[in-house]
C-alpha cells in the first residue's frame, strides 16, 4: 500500500484518543494506529485526549485539573477538525466517554466532519443500560460504529446499534516466538500484563500461583502493570509465602513488553470483564501460551483448548490447574502455541490496515 499514490487513496483522518504512558489497551492501540498509518503515508493527526498538564503542577490540583486538561482539548479538536474529512474517535464507557469522546462527537457536528466511534469499553453493556439518552443519540448519529470484537458488536445490537468490526492490531515485527529464551534448567516464568486494578482480579492470578508453586517451588511470577492495588497485592503475596517469587516491576514501556514475553513460559490472564485483550494477542504473537478467564469477549478471541485454556472468573483452582497442565506437557505447549501464531497472524498490521482505509473512505464519502 505504500509508495506516492497512497495519500491520495486516504482521506484526511483525525484520530482522537490516548497515548501512553500509561500503558493499556487503548492508549497502546492507539499509538499504534498513528504510527502505522503515518508509515503508509496517510495524512492523519492525532488530538491526544491524555496530553501532560502544562503547566505540570495544574494537574496535582483537583478543581483545576480539569480546567487545564479539557480547555486546550476542546481547542485542539476545534482547530484540528477544520482540516480533515474523518475523525475517528477512541471511545470507553463512563466518564471517559462524556469527558473525551461527546466533545469531539459535537465539535465534529458543527464542523460537519464524519464521525467514526470506535468503542472499545469491556463494560459497555452495563454502561449503555444506564447512559442518558444522548449518549445513544449520539451513537446513533455517528457514520460508522466499531468495536474491535464480535463482543462488543453483540452489546451494540443488543442496545439498537449496528458496528462493523475491525479487530486490534498485532505488530508481528514486535513480537515473534523465535526469540523466546529456552528455560534450561530453571523454575517456570509466569507473567501477568494487566494493571493493578479491582477489575483485572490480580489476587486471583496470586492464588493460582501460590497452588502452582508445591508443583514448581522455584517458579516465579511477573505481574508488569501499576495501579491501585499495589500495596494490597505486595501484601497478599506475603501471606501466601510467596513474596520473594513474586516481582512488581511496574509499567513496563511498550516497546520493552516483547522482551518480557521472550522470557515467559505461561500468562496469566484473570480479568473479570475484557472485550478483546491486547495482552493475550501479544502473548499469541511471542508464543507464549495463554490461561485466561472466561471473561466477556475473550472466547470470541480464542479457543478453549486450542489456542489458550479458559476457566472461570475468579477460579483460582482452575487457572492453577491448566498451568500446570502446560508446563506438564511440551507437546500440549507446542500445539497451543503453533495455533496461537495462526490466529495472531489475523490481526497483523496489514489486514488491519486495508480494513481501516475501508472504513474510513466509507465515512468520508458518506459526508459528502
Amino acid at each position: 500500500m505504500s509508495g506516492p499514490d497512497v495519500p491520495q487513496r486516504w482521506p484526511r483522518v483525525a484520530i482522537v484518543g490516548p497515548l501512553p504512558p500509561p500503558s493499556g489497551g487503548m492508549a497502546n492501540q492507539c499509538e499504534q494506529l498513528v504510527r502505522l498509518l503515518g508509515e503508509q503515508g496517510a495524512p492523519v493527526r492525532l488530538v491526544r485526549t491524555n496530553a501532560p498538564y502544562r503547566p505540570a503542577w495544574a494537574g496535582r490540583i483537583p478543581m483545576l485539573r480539569a480546567a487545564f486538561r479539557l480547555l486546550p482539548y476542546l481547542w485542539q479538536l476545534w482547530r484540528t477538525l477544520g482540516q480533515v474529512q474523518v475523525v475517528h474517535v477512541f471511545a470507553n464507557s463512563g466518564w471517559s466517554w462524556h469527558l473525551f469522546a461527546a466533545p469531539a462527537l459535537w465539535v465534529a457536528r458543527w464542523r460537519g466532519v464524519a464521525t467514526i466511534v470506535n468503542y472499545r469499553g469491556g463494560l459497555a453493556d452495563e454502561f449503555l443500560s444506564h447512559a442518558p439518552r444522548h449518549v445513544h443519540t449520539q451513537l446513533k448519529r455517528a457514520t460508522l460504529r466499531v468495536t474491535p470484537s464480535t463482543f462488543l458488536q453483540r452489546v451494540f445490537a443488543k442496545h439498537g446499534l449496528q458496528a462493523r468490526i475491525i479487530p486490534n492490531i498485532i505488530d508481528l515485527q514486535r513480537f515473534d516466538a523465535a526469540r523466546r529464551l529456552p528455560r534450561e534448567g530453571r523454575g517456570p516464568h509466569l507473567i501477568v500484563t494487566r494493571n493493578l486494578e479491582p477489575i483485572y482480579d490480580i489476587p486471583t492470578a496470586l492464588h493460582a500461583f501460590a497452588l502452582l508453586r508445591q508443583r514448581h517451588p522455584h517458579a516465579r511470577l511477573t505481574v508488569a502493570g501499576t495501579g491501585p492495588e499495589l500495596a494490597a497485592l505486595q501484601q497478599l503475596a506475603l501471606t501466601l509465602g510467596i513474596a520473594d517469587a513474586v516481582q512488581f516491576p511496574g509499567r513496563i514501556d511498550n516497546a520493552q513488553i516483547s522482551a518480557l514475553y521472550a522470557q515467559a513460559d505461561v500468562m496469566l490472564n484473570p480479568t473479570t470483564a475484557d472485550n478483546m485483550p491486547i495482552s493475550i494477542l501479544e502473548a499469541l504473537a511471542s508464543g507464549v501460551p495463554v490461561v485466561s478467564t472466561d471473561a466477556g469477549g475473550i472466547p470470541d478471541l480464542v479457543c478453549h483448548g486450542v489456542t489458550a485454556r479458559l476457566v472461570p472468573v475468579g477460579d483460582a483452582q482452575g487457572m492453577a490447574r491448566e498451568a500446570l497442565a502446560l508446563l506438564d506437557s511440551p507437546a500440549l505447549v507446542a500445539a497451543q502455541c503453533q495455533a496461537g501464531l495462526e490466529e495472531a497472524r489475523r490481526y497483523a498490521w496489514p489486514e488491519v490496515m486495508r480494513q481501516w482505509q475501508a472504513a474510513y473512505v466509507q465515512a468520508a464519502e458518506a459526508a459528502r
